[in-house]
C-alpha cells in the first residue's frame, strides 16, 4: 500500500502487453502532470518561471547597463549655486573681506589693503576688548565730507555675496582703546591713559605721530565710556577722524557695540603684506578700572 503500481492488460491474441507508463511528475500538491503539458519546462520549472527569470535580468535575459552620467553643462548650474550658497553663507556669518579706505590706520594697514573680518564669534557673545582692530558701521555722520566711490553693479552684486570686499561705504576700522566702563584721557602729546595706566603705544602708532594732538578739536580729552560702547582711535593719530573728533556727533564719539561687525584677525591682501592682527601687549597690563 502507498505505492504506485504499472498496472497490466490483454491484447487481442491473448498475451499481456506492458501498458507504457506515462511520463509524469509530481506536482507540488501531490497531482500528477504530464512532462507533454506545454506549461512545464525541461528543467522542472515553469514557463512562468522563466518568464521571471528573463524578466529579472537572469538566466536568458540581459543585463541593464550603466546609466548614463549628467551632462557637465547640466550640472554646472546647480554647483554654482551651491557655491554661491556657501559664500552668501560665509560672508553672513563667519568672514567677510573688508578693503581699507584710507590711510587713517598706517602703518598697520595701508589704503588699499584687504582684511578678513571674523564675524562668528560675536554670534556667541563676543565683545570688542581692547587692542582689537574692528569694522563698524558709521555710528552717525563720522564719514561727513569724504568721498564715496560708487561701486558698479557687479561689484555690489559680489560683494553682497562675498566673493569681493564690501562696497559698504559706510563702514569704518579702527583700533578699540577703551571699552565700558574705561576712563580714557589724553593731555599735550601724551601719553594715552587707560584707567589711569599709561600705553606704550611705539608698536603701533605712526612713527613720527605722538599719542594725542595738542588742538582744540578733540586732540585733548578725558572720557568715561558707557556700557555698550567703545571708544576707537586711528593709529596714524594725526591723519584719523575717529571717537576723539567726533565727540559733538551721536554718542558723543562713542561707538555702540551692537554696531560692530567684527573683529579684523588677517591681511589678506595684497600678498606680500599678508599677517595676523594681534592685540599689542601693552593691552595685558591689567587696564580695569
Amino acid at each position: 500500500m502507498g505505492d504506485v503500481a504499472v498496472g497490466a492488460r490483454s491484447g487481442h491474441d491473448g498475451e499481456e502487453h506492458e501498458r507504457p507508463a506515462e511520463d509524469s511528475v509530481p506536482t507540488t500538491d501531490g497531482a500528477m502532470s504530464s512532462a507533454n503539458d506545454p506549461g512545464a519546462a525541461g528543467d522542472g520549472t515553469s514557463d512562468g518561471e522563466h518568464r521571471a527569470r528573463n524578466e529579472d535580468g537572469g538566466q536568458g535575459g540581459s543585463t541593464p547597463g550603466p546609466k548614463k552620467p549628467r551632462s557637465f553643462w547640466k550640472e554646472l548650474p546647480i554647483l554654482i549655486g551651491i557655491a554661491l550658497v556657501l559664500a552668501l553663507l560665509i560672508k553672513t556669518f563667519l568672514v567677510q573681506a573688508f578693503s581699507i579706505p584710507s590711510d587713517s590706520m598706517q602703518n598697520t594697514l595701508q589704503q588699499g589693503d584687504r582684511v578678513l573680518v571674523d564675524k562668528l564669534t560675536p554670534w556667541f557673545g563676543s565683545e570688542p576688548e581692547r587692542g582689537e582692530v574692528v569694522v563698524f558701521h558709521d555710528p552717525g555722520n563720522w564719514l561727513r565730507g569724504e568721498p564715496t566711490p560708487e561701486p558698479n553693479v557687479v561689484q555690489k552684486a559680489l560683494s553682497w555675496i562675498g566673493l569681493m570686499p564690501s562696497a559698504e561705504e559706510k563702514d569704518l576700522i579702527k583700533r578699540v582703546i577703551g571699552v565700558g566702563g574705561d576712563t580714557v584721557e589724553c593731555k599735550g602729546t601724551g601719553p594715552l591713559k587707560v584707567n589711569g595706566k599709561a600705553l606704550n603705544e611705539q608698536d603701533y602708532v605712526y612713527a613720527g605721530n605722538t599719542p594725542c594732538s595738542d588742538d582744540e578739536g578733540g586732540g585733548q580729552f578725558k572720557v568715561k565710556v558707557p556700557k555698550g560702547y567703545i571708544w576707537v582711535m586711528g593709529d596714524h593719530r594725526q591723519d584719523s577722524r575717529d571717537s576723539r573728533y567726533n565727540q559733538d556727533q551721536k554718542y558723543h564719539g562713542m561707538v555702540p557695540v551692537k554696531d560692530v561687525i567684527g573683529r579684523a584677525i588677517v591681511k589678506a591682501w595684497p600678498i606680500n603684506r599678508w599677517g595676523t592682527l594681534p592685540v599689542p601687549d601693552t593691552f595685558d597690563q591689567g587696564l580695569n578700572p
